[in-house]
């Protein structure tokens, strides 16, 4: 099974979550989400059409560390 495109790190010491984006055989980084909000955002900059209807799907989001949707500091 191919990893999920979209990949959204452990929350850093000052809050905030990383997320990325593969696409093309290359990762991109979208930036630092605060909020499902913000990733919604940078998903839909990317392209992705419908963006909020996805972040539960394993097949299209990797969480990584900590809890999905979290993103107070680590």
């Amino acid at each position: 099974m191919a990893s999920p495109p979209i990949v959204i790190f452990r929350p850093s010491p000052s809050g905030g979550r990383r997320v990325t984006v593969q696409r093309d055989g290359r990762v991109q980084i979208l930036g630092l989400a605060h909020s499902d909000h913000d990733v919604i955002v940078f998903l839909e900059g990317a392209g992705l059409d419908d963006p909020e209807r996805i972040l539960d799907s394993p097949e299209w989001v990797e969480w990584r560390g900590g809890r999905a949707h979290l993103y107070e500091a680590a």
